[in-house]
């Protein structure tokens, strides 16, 4: 009897290993979030597209034809495209998961779920609509030539889980604090407007190396943007590039990058579970 769901003490959860004895629910909050994304929209899915296409259009002109900053780098569009991609799955999946207990508060208020699965919903949203920004970057890459092998695709994925962890991590920390004190998603808003700026998208790595103290260097790399976003570069940008050097260590930099992506995990789960027993009172 013990032993039985049915028979779970009321408001007792498993934080995030939760989330996966409830997949109906998380399909369904899903397919809600997607569903009410561009609702009344009349382009719809188009602004998918659109939106990134007109972000790399302007930091193309002004970082590349204006400025002269890409400093003669071949195929200078496939390397800032790729990092816009990146930075932009984790601008949106941080800012779902941030504000997904606040945008559920109806729900959070009325019945009990497992709180975790609104942030992890608000994650998958943010990858469903990652897809077509990451499919119009391959069709671009495609253009000029890229190739894929099987080490592009395992480097690809791994750019991806440290984007999706760390941005849960800092969502389900923010998220939780968020609830009862606004001010949280304001200083979400502030991390995201330097987020662009603290990884190597509109400049190269050795820009840093050969100007910063040393180890503000190795700061800067250890970041696990920094080691994403290189991901990126390396599945999409290099293969057609070819030459450039990358930095040294770089795999080392993405899994201690991985680790504090993990380590931001673990302390947003426990900060998490620690405010959600007044989440209800304070919505």
């Amino acid at each position: 009897m013990r032993d039985d769901p049915a028979f779970d003490t009321p408001g007792a959860n498993k934080g995030l290993v939760d989330v996966f004895r409830h997949r109906y629910l998380l399909s369904l909050l899903l397919r809600k979030g997607i569903s009410t994304r561009y609702h009344g929209s009349t382009l719809g899915w188009v602004w998918s597209y659109v939106r990134p296409a007109a972000q790399f259009l302007m930091y193309y002109l002004v970082i590349g034809v204006i400025l002269k900053a890409d400093h003669g780098m071949k195929f200078f569009p496939i390397y800032l495209f790729s990092g816009i991609v990146a930075v932009n799955l984790f601008s949106e999946a941080l800012r779902n998961t941030t504000s997904a207990i606040t945008d559920n508060s109806s729900l959070v208020k009325k019945i009990y779920l497992p709180r975790e699965l609104f942030p992890m919903s608000a994650l998958g949203v943010a990858l469903v609509h990652f897809l077509p920004q990451a499919v119009l970057l391959i069709i671009v890459a495609l253009f000029f030539g890229w190739t894929v092998t099987w080490l592009q695709v395992v480097a690809f994925f791994g750019g991806i889980l440290i984007i999706l962890v760390f941005a849960l991590g800092l969502g389900l920390f923010f998220g939780a604090i968020n609830v009862a004190y606004r001010d949280a998603k304001n200083f979400v808003d502030l991390i995201l407007m330097f987020s662009t700026w603290a990884s190597p998208v509109l400049y190269t790595w050795n820009l840093v190396r050969d100007r910063a103290p040393e180890w503000l260097f190795h700061l800067y790399m250890s970041n696990p943007m920094t080691g994403a976003v290189e991901l990126f570069h390396d599945v999409f940008w290099l293969p057609i590039e070819g030459g450039t050097p990358r930095p040294e260590h770089l795999f080392t930099y993405v899994g201690i990058g991985l680790v504090i992506a993990l380590v931001t995990l673990l302390i947003g789960q426990l900060v998490f579970r620690k405010l959600e027993v007044n989440f209800a009172q304070d919505l």
